[in-house]
């Protein structure tokens, strides 16, 4: 029989797939309904000390692309099919008080379920230290089964949180070494895209003790202008700001950055985000050296929790292990990272033979022909 269980940084999950931290575990009913429907795990919603003011309105859509003209828009149209998802949404508007006896009554009705508490708070002083310790003593003694810094909301209000920290590797590291100097259970720390050189950071969480990095978040960005209006697609009195892509329009991006941070440092653990919505995407992640993997678009189109999603992930994971039978492959362990190794330099794929290539040193400039064969 295929084996679905994984162990990620000492952790026991039924399955590797997870909700991550964003609206499909904003609240208790949702978790012990996505858990029913047979998630290995979830990250709750990112908790704060105190409860954050979202804006007014719409705070996640959804945008759409039609084969016809590529035209991507927010607008429901026949035919169209998904592009991505784009939020605004600030961590959870509940705090910390809210979130405790709900982690703890999570754990008792599935104890064997996995529950990931993400927290956040600032970084520019002692104080906010010791708020992420806080948090951090809080949800693992309410029986959180481990913790995910969230260095990576690309749409935070103040500059001390979120991707804030997630592009300075000297925070990274002393955020995450201050949570590990009270946690009793695993930290995660996720990291944004909207950064030079995400292996930088990666290094800097490890640095600070991190057990695993998550990757990635969504990628700062604009919604479309609506040409009839002139208005931005989603607006609050006709105002925007930056926030956050996902979706199936992230997986190359994320699956870049993540192929870059497993090949640093092929000994740690990752956890893969970004445009799953079946097992085939999934795979990808797998391959490349994540032992776990997080689902968020998909599951918000699933009835907010994504119950065929993760029938769909369980499902492929089984009949891709049961077509590997033959090769010994009875875990995800036994092709977990088996091809990372093919990401190379550009330089290192093959060239034409001879004379035909010169390394990028061709005597002509840019892409232009010589002028002696214009004239021939």
């Amino acid at each position: 029989m295929p084996n679905r269980t994984v162990t990620f940084t000492g952790i026991k999950f039924d399955n590797p797939f997870l909700l991550s931290s964003a609206p499909p575990t904003e609240s208790e009913n949702n978790i012990l309904r996505a858990f029913e429907a047979g998630w290995g795990g979830v990250v709750v919603k990112t908790i704060g000390l105190h409860p954050v003011v979202n804006v007014i309105g719409a705070r996640t859509k959804f945008f759409r692309t039609t084969p016809d003209d590529n035209a991507v828009s927010m607008k429901k149209r026949t035919g169209a099919a998904l592009h991505g998802s784009w939020n605004w949404e600030l961590i959870s508007d509940k705090g910390l008080d809210w979130w405790v006896p709900r982690i703890r009554r999570m754990k008792e009705a599935f104890p064997t379920r996995v529950v990931i508490a993400s927290i956040m708070a600032g970084s520019g002083s002692d104080k906010e230290l010791r708020a992420w310790q806080t948090l951090t003593q809080a949800v693992q003694d309410a029986g959180a089964d481990g913790v995910e810094c969230n260095f990576s909301c690309p749409h935070m209000d103040r500059k001390d949180m979120g991707s804030n920290i997630g592009k300075d590797e000297g925070l990274c590291s002393v955020v995450t070494e201050a949570v590990k100097e009270v946690a009793k259970v695993p930290v995660w720390t996720k990291l944004t895209p909207a950064t030079q050189d995400i292996v930088v950071e990666a290094a800097a969480c490890f640095r600070g003790g991190a057990d695993a990095i998550v990757s990635s978040n969504t990628f700062p960005s604009l919604p479309i202008i609506d040409p009839e209006t002139l208005e931005f697609e989603i607006n609050v009195d006709g105002l925007v700001s930056s926030g956050g892509l996902g979706g199936p329009a992230i997986l190359p991006m994320s699956l870049a950055n993540m192929a870059r941070m497993c090949q640093a440092f092929p000994e740690k653990s990752f956890s893969g985000i970004g445009g799953v919505s079946d097992f085939n995407q999934a795979l990808s992640y797998f391959l490349l050296g994540c032992g776990t993997v997080q689902v968020c678009t998909a599951a918000m189109l699933d009835q907010a929790i994504g119950p065929n999603v993760i029938k769909r992930l369980l499902s492929g994971l089984d009949t891709f292990l049961d077509k590997h039978a033959a090769d010994g492959w009875n875990s995800i362990e036994d092709f977990r990272g088996l091809r990372r190794d093919r990401v190379v330099a550009q330089s290192q794929i093959r060239r034409p033979a001879g004379d035909q290539y010169q390394g990028g040193y061709e005597p002509v400039e840019g892409y232009a022909v010589p002028e002696s064969s214009l004239s021939s």
